[in-house]
């Protein structure tokens, strides 16, 4: 039975490593009843996405932006007959939640924990309305964010039925004060939203740099043997100590210049595109990003506050 077990996990994995490396916007089976759908984050800037079914109906992690949200529900029409009944907001980013008028309007509920809320009273409408000149898709709602219309404020939410049991939990401010995280016990499987992600896609602009690292140590915690992340491609355990190296060797580089009196301008030059003067590890995920990244994690170190100096 083990070797079953086994065999199966390698099967789904080297199936998620292919399809990363060949197709988006495919939704490949991790588990029955359970979806993974890798995006295209650099060039359409959407999320990926996980469809759970449960006995009745259906469960949908992130709204998306709404060309997300017309996707997935293509995806799930086509996966299975039931309804989605509740989409989960795991963070109040533009990527992960802009399509929540979409899925309201096909009848489905919006949830996320209370945070989420708090967010979006403290940066909107000023990203909404940065997002109606650069993209299509939300400048033809011509509504305004749509909060989620069901929030929770306890750090675990179950929806549960015959066949399944979805944990919602909230272990801290990591990437936003109101990150949700979905684990699936009876499959192992990890949803983790942008907590973790699988490469150099990270935001830190509204995170928590001291506390992030504590939330993964948390998530080391869960049995887990899938991890599907908000972008990049799914894996195991490996991606939540991929994302926790991140930080914690950015926190030490600036941390370290700041100390030998280096100000913001000596590590990030201006140019097109910007030149990071800073030494990483080989190991840790560095892309186009990074200059955005060093200057979030300066200003917090500078101000010894999380998030931005501003609002």
């Amino acid at each position: 039975m083990r070797k079953t077990f086994a065999a199966s996990l390698v099967a789904v994995l080297f199936a998620l490593s292919v399809h990363a490396d060949s197709e988006f916007n495919k939704p490949v089976r991790v588990a029955p009843g359970v979806w993974f759908v890798l995006r295209d984050t650099h060039n359409n800037g959407l999320c990926n996405n996980i469809i759970i079914e449960m006995k009745d109906y259906l469960i949908v992690i992130d709204a998306n932006y709404p060309a997300g949200a017309h996707l997935t529900q293509d995806e799930a029409r086509a996966l299975s007959p039931k309804p989605v009944k509740y989409v989960f907001d795991t963070h109040h980013h533009s990527d992960h939640l802009y399509g929540n008028a979409i899925w309201t309007r096909a009848g489905a509920t919006t949830f996320a924990y209370a945070g989420v809320l708090e967010e979006l009273n403290r940066y909107e409408p000023a990203e909404w309305n940065y997002a109606v000149k650069t993209r299509p898709d939300v400048a033809e709602l011509k509504t305004g964010p749509e909060p989620p219309q069901q929030t929770f404020r306890e750090n675990l939410h179950v929806l549960e039925d015959s066949t399944r049991r979805v944990e919602f939990h909230h272990l801290g401010w990591g990437h936003t004060r109101g990150d949700g995280i979905v684990y699936l016990p009876k499959e192992k499987i990890l949803c983790t939203g942008d907590v973790a992600v699988n490469g150099h896609f990270v935001n830190l602009d509204e995170s928590n740099v001291w506390n992030w690292p504590k939330v993964l140590d948390r998530l080391e915690q869960f049995d887990v043997r899938i991890v599907l992340p908000g972008h990049g491609p799914a894996g195991g355990k490996e991606i939540l100590a991929g994302q926790r190296q991140f930080l914690l060797a950015l926190t030490k580089a600036v941390q370290e210049a700041i100390d030998q009196g280096k100000t913001l301008d000596d590590l990030v030059t201006k140019a097109t595109p910007p030149v990071v003067n800073l030494q990483l590890p080989d190991s840790v995920w560095v892309g186009h990003a990074l200059p955005r990244q060093v200057a979030a994690v300066y200003g917090q170190l500078k101000s010894g506050k999380p998030g931005p100096l501003t609002p």
